[in-house]
């Protein structure tokens, strides 16, 4: 992730065009222009966040409604069987772009496009460990 200008910030300005599929007083929506399959959308917020993890709550109480009214209407359009909704946060995580935003990806049977292999050979203990360290860090500081 680099500082230059957000790429997605001159979207929303209409600096550089877009195939805008959706938009209200707070998200956008565009098709991505590199997509897993046609109909790739890209949701976002038009109040510049870097991801998930600092998106002010009034957003995600609004964020839950558009994404299943886009989710449904994507999945409509495109004749989907189904659909993944993924948000990469962090470059660890996948995410190019430093502003938050989520993909939803129209998926059909057979489009060769494989889901993530699980890491197996946990034990009982680490289970328990990373339960108790996620519930911990859950607690108020």
């Amino acid at each position: 992730m680099n500082n230059d200008p957000c790429l997605f910030c001159q979207i929303i300005t209409g600096e550089i065009p877009s195939y805008k599929v959706y938009e209200d007083n707070d998200w956008l929506a565009f098709l991505d222009i590199n997509p897993i399959n046609l109909g790739h959308t890209l949701l976002l917020p038009k109040k510049h966040s870097r991801n998930l993890l600092d998106l002010p709550a009034g957003l995600l109480t609004k964020l839950g409604p558009v994404l299943q009214k886009l989710a449904l209407s994507i999945k409509d359009a495109t004749k989907a069987d189904g659909i993944n909704i993924g948000w990469n946060n962090e470059s660890a995580a996948g995410q190019l772009v430093v502003h938050a935003h989520v993909h939803l990806i129209p998926r059909f049977t057979g489009d060769g496009f494989e889901h993530w292999k699980g890491h197996g050979g946990q034990t009982k203990d680490d289970f328990e460990t990373t339960q108790n360290t996620i519930k911990e860090s859950l607690l108020p500081n």
